[in-house]
């Protein structure tokens, strides 16, 4: 029998390992805006076509390489960062596997100019499939510039894996975001499809924070900063009241190095302990500097994970730095019993001579019977004024302005649905009945029934009524608007501003009437009429919030996400009064539902008890 083992063609090779290194257009993006980070460059510019499906563009004015540099840096492990094995624990560079380039080309069309600052002239090579077209001299600006074509061109199953245009422009959002944090001193731009979507200067690191997440973040941070023998921390956690419900705002750096690390991400949690609501999630942004030789980060090819030497000490020291921060700027409160107990301080010690004593002074002649000897008139109101024809008393029959026409409850209630009954629990609900309705502690309304009483959730009672309407209105595209007397401007962070964009078609259906307006920002004209909150820029943020939130855990559609997420935010929230006629109109659109007794999270809306339960509980 012959050998059937044999050594793989080096462009299958680079094929199976571009699918570790570049899962999408995002990965491609970071591998080569580090390598311009690594080559010194202070300018880095990022141009996307089709979400980085047809180009992905970096320009940078870095080191640059000389032509057989520029060929070597398409071979499999070769690379300018490390010598020996030794060096992984000296590493203070973004790359050190030398495989992007090459897993790039392997699955790319892929072309490179580079120079020197010294040379007169640079290098033009092309490669198409890991196969080197062409290599030539060329004029071109120091620096490299490397565009990337027709990403898995050669792989058609890959390729139709990947998402939409804005899916896979948040995740490449994603990346720039954190390279561009991790680097405030290097001035950054990014373009899509002709249109810039950051223009990053050079700065210090709050404002690059405010310059990517938007103006409002200027006031909602707090500094960190802590030096040790083990670690030195700096940068900057948000306040408690601005959390959020998902994930994404959190970003840990060891070394200007992106990683994601569970245990590190408690000790913040931790810190933040009863100052947060039930499942929110704080902003921040940690740089963490340590000794590379106490860290090993050759643990992942996507280069996120770091083991350390002594991990609880670092957990230490970022719980109590975050908690220290957080009561020095007064965010959690605090006693000062030092200065509670040196109040002698606040009193100027003076001597005796120098006291005198208070005195009272009266006029004797002062008596409060008498009167005066011409009484003052009273002062008219300014409504009573000369040509006020009521002066002087009420009109006749003034009753008659407030009187309101007395219709019968019934008849309106006949008005929206027919007379005839509904089941929960196996108890039969009159819809149409004569009801007494009452509201206990404004979170839940009881109702009598012929078997005993119902109670009702009332704000998970009018979730569900929205839900089903939103998603009829989303159906049919019959979303209807409540224009705004002054339209808004709203400004987003690029992320959410290109979730918009996806969404845009679905959220007008509903009933928003929205319109782009320059970069990152879009003018609110309108507002759906069953969404009672004024504040459209609070609005927009929780329904993008709640749409990613449910979209990680739930894994809904994106309609029936939508309808979920703007339901929760516009239903009338417990702790809200209600009049009887709102409650009788609650409880008739309930009861046309689909699924009147079901809550959006899967819990009842309705619970009954029976006579015959109220008889166990009271007689023996």
């Amino acid at each position: 029998m012959s050998d059937i083992i044999q050594l793989l063609p080096d462009s299958v090779a680079n094929q199976i390992a571009a699918g570790e290194v570049v899962q999408r257009p995002a990965s491609a993006v970071k591998e080569l805006v580090e390598n311009a980070i690594d080559s010194g460059a202070d300018k880095i510019q990022l141009i996307l076509k089709d979400a980085g499906k047809a180009l992905i563009q970096v320009i940078d004015n870095g080191s640059g390489m000389s032509a057989t540099d520029a060929r070597m840096c398409f071979e499999r492990h070769a690379t300018s960062k490390i010598r020996k094995a030794e060096d992984l624990f000296a590493i203070r560079t973004m790359g050190f596997r030398g495989e992007a380039m090459a897993s790039i080309a392997a699955i790319a069309h892929v072309e490179t100019k580079t120079r020197r600052h010294d040379d007169e002239l640079g290098s033009c090579i092309i490669i198409e499939g890991s196969e080197v077209v062409s290599q030539e001299p060329c004029a071109t600006s120091a620096g490299t510039s490397t565009s990337v074509k027709n990403l898995f061109y050669n792989i058609p199953a890959r390729r139709n894996f990947l998402k939409s245009n804005p899916v896979e422009l948040r995740h490449i959002i994603d990346e720039f975001q954190r390279v561009a944090l991790a680097h405030p001193q290097i001035f950054f731009t990014m373009h899509h499809d002709g249109q810039e979507v950051y223009h990053l200067p050079a700065s210090q690191l709050k404002q690059r924070i405010v310059h990517l997440f938007g103006n409002n973040y200027n006031q909602r941070l707090v500094p960190v900063e802590e030096d040790t023998t083990i670690i030195n921390l700096r940068g900057f956690v948000g306040k408690p009241e601005f959390a959020k419900r998902t994930r994404g705002e959190q970003f840990f750096f060891v070394n200007n190095r992106f990683i994601r690390d569970n245990y590190l991400n408690h000790a913040v949690m931790t810190a933040f302990e009863e100052l947060l609501p039930e499942d929110t999630y704080p902003f921040y942004v940690l740089y963490i500097d340590i000794d590379p030789s106490k860290i090993d980060i050759n643990v992942h090819p996507t280069k996120t994970e770091i083991k350390y030497q002594d991990e609880k000490s670092i957990y230490a020291i970022i719980r109590s730095a975050v908690k220290r921060s957080l009561g020095r700027y007064n965010i959690t409160p605090s006693l000062d019993f030092d200065q509670e107990n040196s109040i002698e301080h606040l009193i100027t010690a003076k001597p005796l001579e120098q006291i005198t004593p208070p005195s009272i002074s009266f006029n004797p002649d002062f008596n409060p019977f008498d009167t005066p000897a011409k009484a003052s008139a009273p002062r008219e109101t300014s409504y009573q004024s000369a040509n006020n024809p009521y002066r002087g008393g009420m009109p006749n029959n003034w009753e008659t302005l407030y009187e309101i026409s007395k219709q019968p409850t019934q008849q309106a209630q006949q008005e929206i649905l027919p007379d005839d009954s509904f089941e929960v629990n196996n108890q039969s609900v009159s819809k149409n009945s004569e009801r007494q309705l009452f509201q206990i502690h404004n979170r839940y309304i009881l109702s009598q029934i012929k078997s005993g009483f119902m109670l009702i959730n009332q704000q998970a009672a009018h979730e569900r009524i929205l839900y089903e309407r939103f998603l009829q209105q989303l159906q049919n595209h019959s979303g209807t608007s409540q224009q705004s007397l002054f339209p808004q401007s709203v400004t987003l962070n690029g992320s959410d501003f290109a979730l918009l964009m996806e969404l845009l078609p679905d959220i007008k259906a509903l009933g928003f009437d929205i319109r782009e307006f320059g970069k990152n920002t879009v003018v609110v004209d309108g507002i759906p009429a069953d969404v009672t909150q004024a504040n459209e820029h609070q609005l927009l943020e929780h329904l993008l919030e709640g749409f990613k939130n449910n979209l990680a855990i739930l894994k809904l559609d994106k309609r029936d996400n939508l309808a979920r997420t703007l339901a929760r935010n516009a239903a009338t929230k417990a702790g809200t009064k209600l009049t009887l006629e709102e409650m009788n109109l609650l409880i008739d659109q309930l009861f046309a539902c689909q699924m009147p007794n079901i809550a959006l999270n899967g819990k009842p809306v309705i619970s009954t008890f029976t006579l015959n339960e109220l008889a166990e509980r009271f007689e023996k």
